[in-house]
């Protein structure tokens, strides 16, 4: 297990520390190993994170050194406020990519998520605001990049593109990220894409709109449908795509534009039913199964992190907000997040191995080292 261990803390040493000499009482790694635990097993603040370290130290002493004792709660405070979050993010990456089985045809599912709470109207500080890369078939969290708002989430996912090995891949964006650079630059990495329309793309999305208008054309296009049942509520979708799209004079602005889709979503709750339309551009082929798994891949993002942050994790909650605490403290619960994901044996759900992993020594191993 030893070797397991530092394998682990290894990824996370390329870290710089950013305090000065005088001040490093306690060793990077053991302030950054004890934190990225104490998240698994349930901290929420720096309080709770000291005292998980203080109450599990005896086992702590087998991978880490205390030689000036448990961190304060403070101290915590005060690392995690001075680290940079892109030095973080190195560490989070190289483990990340040290144990992601990428396969062919991937879906990347790229959206935004803002931690409310994080706001510090004193020092106008806005909520922080992060535009995440979402493995949907692995359940993974691939990279992250904060933005000042959600609206400047289009300069914030060129920088995310190329923190990625998209060869292969499938990447899922919404309206917002619908731009003819983003899809050159993830097909020039050798990726499809596919992109939600909306009015952000005002003259392209009402060409296709109106495409899908027409009946012929539409039983023209290749086509898939599913039916969902659960607790009263039908929901059944129709997922339609077609490679005609010659007719569009904007096709040639668009790198390896190949296809257009709509998903028509019909969801029945007792007697009301709700028809609602989405249209997309991609670079894929005219296939209406492949087409659908992408578009599901990228909905999947909100039940799989989104919710779960917020639900088992109460990120919304979360309170931590001082220089780069905020954005370093949603890492730790990302990374706590993909470690828990990757127990596929347990057939519990996120909180309930959050607890079990504060209970258990084994379990905790496990879910770090396996």
């Amino acid at each position: 297990m030893q070797g397991e261990a530092s394998d682990f803390i290894s990824h996370f040493s390329i870290i710089r520390d950013p305090r000065m000499d005088r001040t490093q009482r306690h060793p990077l790694n053991t302030i950054v190993f004890t934190a990225i635990c104490a998240v698994i097993a349930g901290a929420e603040h720096w309080t709770e994170v000291a005292q998980f370290a203080k109450d599990k130290q005896t086992w702590f002493s087998e991978y880490v050194d205390f030689p000036n004792g448990i961190p304060s709660h403070d101290t915590y405070g005060r690392f995690f406020a001075l680290l940079s979050p892109r030095e973080f993010d190195k560490g989070f990456l190289s483990w990340v990519r040290s144990i992601h089985k990428k396969t062919q045809g991937e879906v990347i599912a790229l959206d935004g998520k803002t931690a409310r709470r994080s706001h510090d109207r004193k020092n106008a500080k806005e909520a922080l605001h992060l535009v995440h890369a979402w493995a949907s078939e692995n359940h993974m969290l691939l990279g992250q990049v904060e933005t000042d708002t959600k609206s400047n989430e289009i300069t914030a996912i060129p920088k995310l593109l190329k923190m990625l090995d998209l060869k292969g891949s499938i990447v899922t964006i919404d309206a917002m990220g619908c731009q003819k650079t983003i899809a050159k630059e993830i097909t020039e990495q050798g990726g499809d894409y596919v992109f939600s329309l909306k009015g952000n793309q005002e003259t392209i999305h009402e060409e296709v709109k109106l495409y899908w208008q027409d009946e012929t054309l539409k039983q023209e296009a290749d086509h898939y449908e599913t039916v969902e049942k659960d607790h009263g509520r039908i929901e059944k979708r129709g997922y339609w795509i077609t490679s005609d799209t010659e007719w569009m004079d904007a096709k040639p602005e668009w790198a390896k534009l190949k296809s257009i889709g709509m998903v028509e979503s019909e969801r029945t709750i007792g007697e009301e039913s709700r028809v609602e339309q989405r249209c997309y551009l991609t670079s894929l082929d005219a296939n209406a199964k492949e087409f659908a798994r992408a578009v599901r891949g990228h909905w999947g993002v909100e039940n799989g992190l989104h919710y779960v942050l917020d639900i088992s994790f109460r990120e919304d909650e979360c309170r931590v907000r001082q220089r780069h605490a905020a954005q370093n403290f949603a890492l730790l619960r990302r990374l706590a997040l993909n470690l828990l994901k990757r127990d596929k044996a347990a057939k519990l759900g996120v909180k309930t191995r959050r607890l079990r992993a504060g209970w258990s020594h084994e379990y905790l191993e496990r879910i770090l080292f396996r």
